[in-house]
């Protein structure tokens, strides 16, 4: 890849929402360690396709995701591929926060008693990105948490993993279809730090060329190569 077309910093539980067109790539730093980024996925175009947590974990026989697995839409495609990973597990199953949960673990702390250190929750995070785009509540789906890994022990209970991501630490996301991207950096909802502490993250935009289809992201499973020709398919007849 080529310099960055695009870089930004976020910090707080900061919102972010843009469209990034397809043969780009999306890079997501961990400025300072512990990071925990929300992410949903929409097809830019066509907003009722978004990414579908289900269909991309049974798929790719995955509870986790990292290099070089994908994130599938609902109509069977491929919204993008990961292409590089240094932390190697990224949450897929816990979603995000909401105001009852931010205010039991760290107390009420609204913008009125503290301007902009205020607590923030992913879920509104969420919609307030969602609503510049036209969609809202029924358009909230299981969403994506970069840098957190989530175990599970034999009798299902999910335990969080502190420390997993370090400073310096990045995932790319290949985008192979023009995609919707809404992102937030409030704390994942079982992380157990006692204090409310959004950690900074970079976000780095890349032009890539085109994959082949002998990618790894395409060929680690079958259900890949076969949701990547649907994908180019779709822009085949479209454009």
């Amino acid at each position: 890849m080529t310099d960055p077309i695009y870089t930004l910093d976020l910090s707080g539980a900061g919102m972010w929402s843009r469209i990034i067109g397809r043969h780009k790539t999306l890079r997501l730093t961990d400025l300072e360690g512990g990071a925990n980024i929300g992410m949903l996925l929409y097809h830019a175009s066509e907003r009722h396709e978004r990414y579908n947590m289900p269909d991309t974990l049974k798929g790719q026989h995955i509870f986790y995701l990292r290099a070089p697995y994908c994130l599938h839409s609902d109509m069977g495609r491929i919204l993008a591929s990961i292409t590089q990973d240094t932390t190697g597990w990224h949450d897929t199953v816990c979603g995000g926060s909401d105001a009852a949960l931010v205010r039991q673990k760290f107390g009420d702390k609204t913008f009125q008693t503290a301007r902009n250190d205020f607590h923030r929750n992913a879920r509104e995070c969420f919609l307030i990105e969602l609503s510049k785009w036209g969609l809202g509540e029924r358009d909230l789906v299981p969403n994506l948490n970069w840098f957190s890994k989530v175990v599970a022990d034999e009798a299902g209970r999910l335990s969080f993993v502190s420390g997993h991501s370090k400073a310096g630490d990045h995932v790319d996301l290949r985008f192979e279809m023009d995609t919707l991207v809404v992102l937030n950096t409030c704390p994942h909802p079982l992380d157990p730090d006692p204090a409310y502490h959004p950690r900074p993250v970079r976000l780095e935009v890349f032009r890539n060329d085109p994959p082949a289809a002998d990618d790894p992201s395409f060929t680690v499973r079958p259900e890949n190569a076969r949701a990547w020709r649907n994908t180019e398919d779709f822009y085949l007849l479209a454009q």
